[in-house]
């Protein structure tokens, strides 16, 4: 079963996204907090995917909305994994089909994500679902003062 978890629910999506997002895997607090009040904030939607005790998500979606001179109105994923256990078994698919359809209603005119080189079964998932690549994206550290 899809669907979104909304603020109270955000705590379900956490062992899920730490195995995508390692830095937040020890403190489900500090996830809950950065998601509640700073990303929902920004438009960020949290869609999750559950087996059937539906107590906690085998694997998560983070997306918003965003409009740009490059892309025009698109939904952007920020964040989609599984957890190791649940792999293999169309819980990304599906996160991605429900994430298109909601795009889709809200009439995007495209889904965007980035990747790290180095995640190939994520590649062939996205491959595999439709997705293509177009660019690279380059990042500049910048030093803190």
């Amino acid at each position: 079963m899809i669907r979104e978890l909304f603020e109270d629910e955000t705590a379900l999506a956490h062992a899920a996204m730490a195995e995508l997002r390692t830095h937040l895997a020890g403190d489900r607090d500090a996830f809950v907090r950065q998601v509640n009040e700073v990303q929902r904030p920004q438009g960020y939607r949290l869609f999750a995917a559950f087996d059937a005790d539906d107590r906690e998500a085998v694997a998560v979606a983070g997306f918003r909305r965003l409009a740009s001179l490059a892309w025009g109105d698109v939904l952007y994923i920020d964040d989609l994994s599984t957890r190791a256990a649940s792999r293999r078994r169309g819980y990304g698919r599906s996160l991605l089909t429900a994430v298109e359809r909601e795009a889709r209603e809200l009439g995007c005119s495209a889904v965007h994500l980035d990747s790290g080189h180095h995640r190939y079964e994520a590649h062939r998932l996205y491959l595999g679902a439709g997705y293509e690549i177009r660019s690279h994206h380059l990042v500049k550290p910048l030093q803190r003062a």
